[in-house]
C-alpha cells in the first residue's frame, strides 16, 4: 500500500480538521460514563451480564441506520489493531483486553466513539479538534440522550450517575484539552503551571492519560472531580484554565522570538532536516522534532507544510501504526527505519503538492 493510501485509510477526524486555538489546543474530548441499572460493574459482572450488557447497548446504536455507527468486538481484533485504536485516541489501553468482552461503537468520521465495557459499562467519547468545549460536549449529550432514552441508566437523586470509580460519581464528565506547548516546557516554565493547575482542581497528564508521558511537548489538562459540580461548571473551569495556558504559552513563544531567535530557529530547521532526511527516527527523538517543526509553522519561521500533516505524524510515528503500515510485527530497530521511511515519504509528497500548488499560482 502506497504511503498516501494509507495516510487516507488511518486519518481520522480531529486530526484532519481545524478548530479555534488550534496551533496550541490539538483537540477536545468529552467522556461521558454511565452504567446500566442492575448490573454490576465491569470489575465485578459474570460473562453472562457482560454479553447482555454488550448486547443492548449495541442493539440501540446500531438499530438506526442513519446513525451510520460500526461496531468493533475487541475479541475480533488482533493485538496491533486493537493497539492502532488506541493510539488513535479512539479506544482506551484498559477496553483493549479481550477477555472483559469489550466492543467500541464508532461514528463514520470517528469523532464519536462508545466503549463498552471498559471500567464502566458505556464510556460515550467525543473527540473535535482545537478548542470546542461545547461543541463537543453537545455532540455527547446528544448520544447519551439517545441511549438514556432507551436503556435504564444507573443513577441516584443524590449522587447523580453511578460509577465504578468513586472519582467519576456524579455528572460522570471528563472534559479535556490536548495542548502543546513547547515554549513552557523550553523555559521550564510549566514545571510550577502545572502543580498551579493542580490546586485549581484540574489534572495535567502525557496524551494517552492517566499514566502516560507527554512526548513532544503534548499535555492534556482534564477535571479532576465530577461530584458537586455542573456539566456547565466543569466546561467553565476548563475553559478558563485552558484561555490562561494559552496566554501564558503565547507569551513565552513571544519572548522566545525576542530573546534567542537564532538559537531557536537553529533548533526548528535542524528537526525539520532530521524528519526529512533521517533514517533511523526513533519515537523520543520523532516527537521532539514534530514538536520543532509545529512551533516553527506555527511562529511563521518553517513554511510550505500543512498542520494537518503533523498531526497525522503524531499519531503514526506510533509502534501500532508502523506495523500496521509495514504488514508485519517489526523489532524496535525497523520500527525506528520505518518511522524515518513513513516521515520522509509523506514530507516529501507534501513539498510536491506544495511546489505544484505554487507552479498553478505562477501560471
Amino acid at each position: 500500500m502506497s504511503i498516501e493510501k494509507f495516510m487516507q485509510n488511518a486519518v481520522t477526524g480531529w486530526m484532519a480538521a481545524h478548530g479555534e486555538h488550534s496551533d496550541i489546543v490539538l483537540s477536545t474530548r468529552i467522556r461521558l460514563a454511565r452504567n446500566l441499572r442492575g448490573y454490576r460493574f465491569p470489575i465485578a459482572f459474570t460473562e453472562k451480564e457482560a454479553v447482555e450488557i454488550d448486547r443492548s447497548i449495541a442493539n440501540v446504536l446500531l438499530d438506526e441506520e442513519e446513525n451510520g455507527y460500526s461496531y468493533m468486538r475487541m475479541s475480533d481484533l488482533p493485538a496491533l489493531e486493537r493497539q492502532v485504536l488506541v493510539e488513535k485516541h479512539l479506544i482506551s489501553p484498559q477496553l483493549t483486553n479481550p477477555a472483559k468482552h469489550g466492543a467500541v461503537i464508532l461514528s463514520k468520521d470517528e469523532t464519536v466513539s462508545v466503549m463498552v465495557n471498559e471500567e464502566d459499562h458505556i464510556r460515550i467519547q467525543c473527540i473535535y479538534p482545537g478548542l470546542q468545549l461545547e461543541d463537543a460536549y453537545e455532540q455527547a449529550n446528544q448520544v447519551d440522550n439517545f441511549l438514556e432514552n432507551q436503556l435504564p441508566y444507573a443513577f441516584d437523586e443524590e449522587f447523580g450517575f453511578l460509577t465504578s470509580c468513586p472519582s467519576n460519581t456524579g455528572t460522570g464528565m471528563r472534559a479535556s484539552v490536548m495542548m502543546h506547548l513547547p515554549a513552557l516546557t523550553i523555559t521550564k516554565q510549566i514545571d510550577r503551571i502545572i502543580p498551579a493547575i493542580s490546586r485549581l482542581g484540574m489534572v495535567v497528564r502525557g496524551s494517552y492519560g492517566e499514566g502516560s508521558e507527554a512526548p513532544g511537548n503534548v499535555y492534556q489538562v482534564s477535571n479532576q472531580t465530577t461530584l458537586g459540580k455542573t456539566e456547565q461548571d466543569i466546561l467553565a473551569d476548563l475553559g478558563n484554565i485552558t484561555s490562561r495556558l494559552i496566554a501564558h504559552e503565547r507569551k513565552s513563544r513571544e519572548l522566545l522570538l525576542a530573546k534567542s531567535r537564532i538559537a531557536l530557529e537553529d533548533r526548528l530547521f535542524r528537526s525539520l532536516g532530521t524528519i526529512s532526511y533521517a533514517r533511523l527516527l526513533p519515537t523520543g527523538e520523532a516527537a521532539r522534532c514534530l514538536s520543532d517543526v509545529r512551533l516553527g509553522i506555527d511562529l511563521g519561521i518553517i513554511q510550505n507544510i500543512h498542520m494537518s500533516i503533523l498531526n497525522e505524524l503524531m499519531i503514526f510515528m506510533q509502534p501500532g501504526f508502523l506495523q500496521q503500515y509495514a504488514g508485519t510485527e517489526l523489532t524496535q530497530e525497523e520500527r525506528d527505519i520505518f518511522r524515518a521511511k513513513l516521515f520522509r515519504g509523506r514530507l516529501n509528497q507534501e513539498k510536491e503538492y506544495a511546489s505544484t500548488e505554487k507552479g498553478n499560482e505562477e501560471e
